[in-house]
C-alpha cells in the first residue's frame, strides 16, 4: 500500500461506525412494523415504549441477517454472543438504555477491499453488532418545543465498526460505498440512505507522521457520498487549523450543516464507561449453532468480487468493465441476461451498451438499472441487428431511443421496419452511391490521390449522408478503396 497522503504535513486518520437498518419486516425485539413514513407513534407497542411487565424477544431474520454480512466479509460468527444495556437519557429513548452488544458481538473481524482509482485498498474490520434503533425527537414543526416520534424506537441494527484504517476522505468515501454495495447485494438492507437505513458516523483525528493517534472528533449521521466527503475535508481543515493555532481538540460529536459545509458540536464525545455498560437480565446469550451458518451459507448469493471474476474469465471483460456492472445486483443480473442471448464472444458489446448507452440514459432520468425501460432482451436484440449487418452503430442508437420512449412497444425489430432503417448492404446500391459522389466532387478525389487522408473521410461522409445513414460502413470504406485505387 502507497504512503498516507499528506494535509499541510499532516496525517488524515478516519474510523467508521456505519448503522445499517436491517430488512426484517418487524422490529428486532417486538412484532411492531418497520415500514418507512407510517404517522408518527403508529408503529410503536408496549414493548418499544418500555411500558411495565414487557419483555424484549428476538427476531431471527435479524439474526440471520447478521450472519450474512460475517459470511461476506469473512468475519467470525460468534457461537455465542451477549446482549448489554448501554444507559443513557434522551428524550426519544423510553426505556433509559438502549438494547445493544458490547464485550461480545455477533460479528467479529473482517474486512472490506475495493479500489481507489487502480490501487487495492483493504478497511480491517472490528465487529458487526446487533442493536435497537432509538426514536427520534422532531423540532421544525413544534414553536418553542420539540415532539416525540417512537416509530423508530426498536428498529433492528446492524452496527459496522472499522479499525482507523483510512487515511483520506476519498478513501473513506470509496470504503462506504463499497460496503453499501455489499450490504443491498447480500440484500440485509435497502440502503436507503434519505431514509436513514444506511447512516454513517466518521471518527476523524490528524497527526504528524510517526506521532500516536490524535484526539478524534465524530461526526454523527452521514446520510450521503457528497455530504460525508464534504463534512471529512471541513473536519480535517478544522483540526488541522486547531493545532497550528495552538489549540488542543476535544474529543466530541459533531454534526454536519450541508447549508454551510461546516461541521458544529454537538455535545463532548462520551467513552464505553460512561453508558455503564451490562449484560441486559431480560436476554438470554445469542447462541448461534454450526447449523445455522451453514443454513445461511447455502443461500448466499454470488459475492461482488467473486462475479467480477467470473466475468472477466467467462466474458474476456477488463477488470474495470466487470467492476462497474457488478455495481449493483440488478447491474449484474441485466448485463447476464442479455449476454447469455448473443453469440458467443460478443458479450463485450452488450458491456459498452450497458456502461455507455443504457448508463447515460438512466443517469439523465436518474433511475436505477431495475427500471430501466429496456428490457435485457429486447438489448439484446438490437445488439443482434447491429452484428448481422441490419443496423449500424449510428442507427441503433436512434433505434435505441426509440425503444427507450416505448415506440413500437419498444421492439427493436418492429422500430426499424416502421421507420425504414434497415441498413443498406446491398453491394450494387452502394456502389451506385460511390460514383455518384466521386462524379460530383473530382477536387477531392485529387486530393485524396495526393496523400490527404482527411478526403477519404470526406468522401465516406457524403456517401453516408446520400445513403441517409443507412449504408453499411464497412461495406462504404472497402468499395471506397476499391474505387480508388488502394
Amino acid at each position: 500500500m502507497s504512503a498516507a497522503k499528506l494535509v499541510q504535513g499532516y496525517e488524515v486518520v478516519i474510523g467508521f461506525e456505519t448503522h445499517t437498518q436491517l430488512s426484517t419486516e418487524s422490529k428486532i425485539f417486538s412484532r411492531s412494523p418497520t415500514a418507512f413514513g407510517a404517522e408518527p407513534n403508529t408503529q410503536a407497542s408496549a414493548v418499544d415504549l418500555a411500558l411495565p411487565g414487557t419483555l424484549p424477544v428476538m427476531n431471527r431474520g435479524a439474526v440471520e441477517r447478521a450472519i450474512r454480512l460475517g459470511l461476506a466479509l469473512g468475519s467470525h460468527i460468534a457461537p455465542r454472543s451477549i446482549f448489554a444495556r448501554k444507559n443513557y437519557f434522551y428524550p426519544d429513548l423510553p426505556k433509559g438504555y438502549q438494547i445493544s452488544q458490547y464485550e461480545i458481538p455477533v460479528v467479529q473481524g473482517g474486512e472490506v477491499s475495493f479500489y481507489l482509482g487502480d490501487e487495492k485498498k483493504t478497511v480491517r474490520l472490528v465487529r458487526a453488532h446487533l442493536e435497537e434503533d432509538a426514536g427520534k425527537s422532531l423540532h421544525e414543526d413544534f414553536v418553542g418545543q420539540s415532539g416525540i416520534d417512537l416509530n423508530r424506537a426498536g428498529t433492528p441494527l446492524l452496527e459496522i465498526v472499522t479499525e482507523p484504517d483510512m487515511r483520506s476522505s476519498e478513501e473513506a468515501v470509496a470504503y462506504a460505498r463499497e460496503l453499501h454495495k455489499i450490504v443491498t447485494w447480500i440484500g440485509i438492507c435497502d440502503g436507503n440512505m434519505q431514509e436513514g437505513s444506511f447512516r454513517c458516523d466518521a471518527n476523524v483525528s490528524v497527526r504528524k507522521p510517526g506521532e500516536p493517534l490524535g484526539t478524534r472528533r465524530e461526526i454523527k449521521n452521514l446520510n450521503s457520498f457528497k455530504f460525508m466527503q464534504q463534512a471529512i475535508d471541513f473536519e480535517v481543515r478544522w483540526q488541522i487549523e486547531q493545532i497550528e493555532d495552538g489549540h488542543a481538540i476535544e474529543q466530541a460529536t459533531v454534526l454536519f450543516d450541508p447549508d454551510t459545509g461546516e461541521t458544529r458540536a454537538m455535545r463532548t464525545k462520551e467513552d464505553a464507561a460512561d453508558y455503564r455498560y451490562f449484560p441486559d437480565p431480560d436476554l438470554p446469550p445469542l447462541v448461534v449453532a454450526p447449523q445455522r451458518v451453514e443454513s445461511v451459507k447455502a443461500g448466499m448469493p454470488e459475492l461482488p468480487r467473486a462475479l467480477a471474476a467470473r466475468f472477466v474469465a467467462d466474458h474476456g471483460l477488463s477488470e474495470y468493465d466487470a467492476a462497474q456492472l457488478t455495481a449493483s445486483r440488478a447491474m449484474a443480473a441485466y448485463f447476464e441476461d442479455a449476454a447469455k442471448l448473443l453469440p458467443a464472444g460478443q458479450a463485450k458489446l452488450a458491456a459498452n451498451w450497458i456502461m455507455g448507452e443504457v448508463a447515460a440514459q438512466l443517469n439523465r432520468e436518474e433511475k436505477d438499472i431495475a427500471h430501466c425501460p429496456v428490457p435485457a432482451a429486447a438489448l439484446a436484440a438490437l445488439i443482434g441487428r447491429i452484428l448481422d449487418g441490419t443496423l449500424s452503430n449510428k442507427i441503433a442508437r436512434e433505434v435505441f431511443a426509440a425503444m427507450w420512449a416505448g415506440e413500437n412497444g419498444g421492439a427493436p425489430d418492429a422500430i426499424i421496419e416502421a421507420r425504414g432503417l434497415k441498413q443498406i448492404s446491398d453491394t450494387g446500391a452502394i456502389v451506385a452511391m460511390i460514383d455518384e459522389v466521386l462524379a460530383a466532387n473530382p477536387a477531392i478525389v485529387e486530393e485524396y490521390r495526393a496523400g490527404k487522408q482527411k478526403a477519404f473521410n470526406s468522401l465516406v461522409g457524403q456517401i453516408m449522408k446520400a445513403g441517409k445513414g443507412k449504408a453499411n460502413p464497412q461495406q462504404v470504406n472497402d468499395l471506397l478503396k476499391q474505387k480508388l485505387g488502394g
